[in-house]
């Protein structure tokens, strides 16, 4: 059963909506914001998706260059040697590249469903030759000491987790890699537990293992250690192939409540819930049997990438989960859930 309660102006975003902010390029796709609430408003930062503008029987990508410039790769679509049977990863003589350059981009709302530009916040863009491939699906942590941005970073050497800290979305301070390759879906808790902060993230091992959800605890957000996985895949079940978490896990008298993301090996993403234990999160108290969200509507079985429902952002009134979430890799929706209608279906 689909729990999720979506709002009727959905799609509230779509990549025709924003104007490219890399010359001569377009954009794609929009993808699964972080969500936080600033200065009275509601804030999205989003993942923008750009690439130039694809020309018949070619097939072209930008990549930054070591020195922080972006460049322009092209390679015939009949070419024996490239692999384009995945919309957003190809390959060419053992190199893997992304169809398109991902930076965060700031939306804002003062009623949380019509979104629009500020320009005194602009784009964050990668930086640095980890990030040369782009910065992906950032989580934001609202804390006591100001915000704090997990974000994947790209490169042809790596997928990790990166940091930044700010206090004011204009100046930010960027920590670098704090989760080593291949390792992604980063969440931090907004709150200490005990002498720790908190984490949850995904290395993925396809040797020995799999995608499955970890739990981290840190003196300062910076160096990680006391690993621990919490929740593995399974079999013939909605998340059999891959698990992430979704944002911060929200803080209820039953435990943390983790909304959480899983696929099939058909690349059907769907939503699910963990219930963990306040004292000790890497104790996992139950856990979706069902999805809570499916992708069932129109707009999140079709587009860029489909089947997918996503979520990295929420904000939280009373008993009301307020989610924003990507959906067919492409544009960006709202929906509401319950709290403990969630707790009840666990």
């Amino acid at each position: 059963m689909d729990y999720a309660k979506r709002i009727a102006p959905n799609p509230l975003l779509k990549p025709s909506q924003l104007k490219p902010m890399i010359d001569g390029m377009e954009i794609v796709c929009l993808l699964n914001p972080g969500v936080f609430r600033y200065d009275g408003r509601i804030w999205l930062l989003l993942r923008v998706a750009e690439r130039p503008k694809q020309v018949e029987g070619r097939i072209s990508f930008p990549v930054y260059t070591p020195e922080g410039d972006i460049k322009v790769i092209s390679f015939d679509k009949d070419d024996p040697e490239l692999d384009a049977s995945d919309p957003r990863v190809i390959g060419y003589r053992g190199q893997n590249y992304l169809t398109t350059l991902s930076y965060l981009r700031l939306v804002c709302s003062d009623d949380g469903i019509h979104f629009y530009e500020d320009p005194a916040y602009p784009p964050i863009f990668g930086k640095g030759q980890l990030e040369s491939f782009g910065i992906e699906d950032c989580r934001v942590a609202t804390t006591d000491d100001g915000f704090y941005l997990t974000y994947t970073e790209v490169s042809p050497v790596a997928v990790g987790v990166g940091l930044m800290h700010t206090t004011d979305f204009k100046h930010f301070d960027r920590h670098g890699m704090i989760f080593p390759p291949h390792n992604k879906d980063c969440a931090l808790f907004e709150e200490k537990i005990g002498q720790y902060f908190y984490a949850f993230h995904r290395p993925s091992s396809p040797e020995l293992g799999g995608n499955y959800i970890w739990l981290a605890e840190s003196p300062d957000r910076l160096h990680w250690g006391n690993h621990r996985c919490v929740a593995t895949t399974r079999e013939g079940k909605w998340d059999s192939a891959r698990v992430g978490a979704g944002a911060s896990p929200i803080k209820t008298p039953r435990g943390w409540l983790e909304i959480y993301h899983g696929a099939t090996r058909e690349n059907r993403y769907c939503l699910g819930a963990l219930l963990l234990d306040l004292n000790d999160p890497s104790k996992v108290i139950a856990r979706s049997d069902e999805p809570i969200m499916e992708p069932i509507a129109p707009y999140e079985q079709t587009g860029f990438f489909g089947n997918v429902v996503f979520t990295n952002g929420h904000y939280i009134e009373g008993d009301t989960i307020h989610m924003y979430y990507g959906a067919s890799d492409e544009v960006i929706c709202k929906a509401t859930l319950s709290i403990s209608e969630i707790l009840a279906t666990l």
